[in-house]
């Protein structure tokens, strides 16, 4: 009898080729579906745009084109958890030259709910702001903020610090709801882990981030109305943060975010980080440092390349009574400040300095009257947006690295003792506030 013919063991597929296929289909039927959507199609011009206009070594002057208007480059961006400077109007932020600000997806998402946000008109109009908004995808705050139950691929699951409700955010869940929100720049849903997570836990970090990254610009619903911006992840590890970097670069966002950083990993590592990350990123898209930081944080990564930066320091700062100034921090809570008849800082052309002594100030936060913290925070913003008008100006006359060199804002940076400590990312009591 003649032996039995048999079929071909099947040969096991490669993962990292299923999972490079299973990518490309959920593309393609993303494409399919904004075909025959009437209200949205695939765009032929990105929603969010970056113009060059100098440069000095690898600081950049330029511009930033989205649906609500353009702001400039570098850029400082105020933060506004819950739809809302703390304290301050919508009127009086513009005053002090900010020109795009932060929405917070986690705490929208709790709290009003972004399906309210949607119905009462969108972002733009619930935070009563006509000018570029944007909101980050809510992982920081669901790996720093949360009862944080379990994470797996599919997403995190964790319990709500207002309810205890217990919650599945998965990145096509961050994209829909920032889809609902409407902000003109959008992020990738991230793993964040701990700056002092080993090697191990940041590589599967990256590795997750990355397979997320996918799955959220295959999720994105409205790319002709808001830019969705990839983030790189790694650590302080320099192979971790290339890698990660290369590959967001492949699928070709509209724009890049170095995350990760201002998380307690000191201030040299954390431009360790851009010395390695930066050059990988497009020169024709724009550069975001998240959650960062002190003057001089910003003023040397401006020096390698970095476009936009965001953090609650002047509003956390000057609801506890700390004022910046040219020479540093003051605490305006100090008794040498009762009969102190002068601005916050001579030369400051925010409305708390062109109309309120230091003693009055002092007077209305030790009295725990609301005006207070508000005019120093108030002044804090201001602060912060003529000092990167001010770098925006060095860079277009060539002598950015005479500024970086002299101007003393340039070596503002934290205290040394907290540089042990993060930033927290986003103005809410729920983190330390």
């Amino acid at each position: 009898m003649g032996a039995i013919a048999r079929s071909p063991e099947p040969a096991h597929p490669n993962p990292l080729t299923s999972c490079a296929a299973l990518l490309e289909k959920r593309c393609n039927l993303a494409s399919l579906c904004y075909s025959r959507s009437p209200l949205s199609s695939v765009p032929t011009t990105p929603a969010v745009r970056y113009e060059p206009l100098a440069a000095e070594g690898c600081a950049r002057l330029g511009r930033v084109q989205t649906p609500h208007g353009h702001f400039d480059t570098p850029a400082f961006m105020p933060v506004g958890t819950n739809g809302t400077l703390k304290g301050l109007v919508p009127q009086l932020v513009k005053q002090t030259s900010s020109q795009c600000v932060l929405g917070n997806t986690y705490h929208l998402m709790l709290r009003p709910g972004e399906k309210t946000v949607k119905a009462l008109g969108g972002l733009h109009k619930f935070m009563s702001w006509d000018g570029p908004i944007l909101t980050d995808s809510g992982g920081f705050q669901v790996f720093s903020l949360a009862n944080l139950n379990h994470i797996d691929e599919q997403g995190v699951t964790f319990k709500s610090h207002i309810d205890g409700k217990t919650i599945h955010l998965t990145p096509e869940r961050s994209i829909q709801v920032q889809n609902d929100l409407g902000a003109d720049i959008i992020m990738c849903f991230d793993q964040c882990p701990p700056s002092t997570a080993d090697r191990a836990v940041q590589e599967l970090a990256v590795d997750r981030s990355l397979r997320w990254a996918g799955q959220c610009l295959c999720a994105h619903a409205r790319p002709g109305e808001q830019g969705l911006f990839g983030i790189v992840q790694g650590g302080t590890i320099p192979e971790l943060r290339q890698r990660c970097a290369r590959e967001l670069v492949a699928m070709d966002f509209p724009g890049y975010a170095v995350g990760g950083l201002a998380v307690g990993e000191g201030f040299e590592a954390m431009m360790g980080v851009l010395d390695v990350t930066v050059p990988l990123l497009p020169a024709s898209k724009p550069r975001y440092m998240m959650g960062v930081g002190y003057p001089k944080d910003i003023v040397e990564a401006v020096s390698r390349g970095i476009d936009m930066f965001d953090c609650v320091l002047p509003t956390r700062n000057g609801r506890t009574g700390n004022a910046f100034t040219s020479s540093g921090q003051i605490r305006l809570k100090n008794a040498k400040f009762a009969e102190d008849c002068g601005p916050i800082e001579e030369g400051c052309d925010c409305h708390a300095c062109l109309n309120f002594s230091r003693g009055a100030i002092r007077h209305f936060v030790m009295a725990n009257e609301m005006l207070g913290p508000i005019l120093i925070s108030l002044h804090n913003v201001r602060f912060y947006q003529r000092l990167m008008s001010d770098v925006r100006s060095a860079i277009g006359l060539g002598r950015f690295d005479e500024f970086r060199q002299t101007d003393p804002r340039a070596s503002l940076g934290a205290p040394a003792e907290h540089y042990a400590e993060p930033i927290q990312t986003n103005d809410s009591p729920t983190s330390n506030d």
